[in-house]
């Protein structure tokens, strides 16, 4: 077992230990590729901050360190089509602004994640580290 299988079943395992116990708003992953995993770190960092998946594909943010994190999109750069998406499952940023840290917030080990049905970037960030934490995701045929 590698790595990010490791890490995203040690989340939904988690996950499922806490349900009920009151939570950070943020989903637990359902499944979906390991390739399209990105970590959020305590260094402040998306990694990989910029990944390619196909359209359909499903990216999992999940957060390997202490630090809590957001996945926030940049809603005025979406392309065309394009769905919006925060953890917290806002429908704009700008309520996914105002709701953080008391909704929206991915803890330790927790999990977001996202379906990109069109095709085109997808800029995105994490709320409380926007000055750094930035990321895209380029959605291809």
């Amino acid at each position: 077992m590698d790595r990010r299988t490791v890490l995203r079943l040690s989340g939904v395992a988690l996950a499922g230990g806490l349900a009920g116990c009151g939570g950070s708003g943020s989903d637990t992953p359902t499944g979906g590729d390991t390739d399209n995993l990105v970590e959020m770190t305590d260094d402040l960092n998306f990694e990989p901050a910029d990944i390619t998946v196909s359209v359909g594909d499903t990216v999992t943010w999940t957060t390997t360190g202490s630090v809590p994190h957001s996945v926030t999109a940049y809603e005025e750069q979406l392309p065309d089509g394009g769905t919006y998406f925060a953890s917290g499952e806002f429908d704009s940023e700008s309520a996914a602004r105002e709701a953080y840290p008391s909704e929206g917030a991915v803890a330790s080990e927790d999990s977001y994640e996202h379906t990109f049905e069109t095709t085109g970037e997808f800029p995105y960030f994490c709320i409380p580290h926007e000055s750094g934490m930035k990321g895209t995701v380029v959605v291809e045929d």
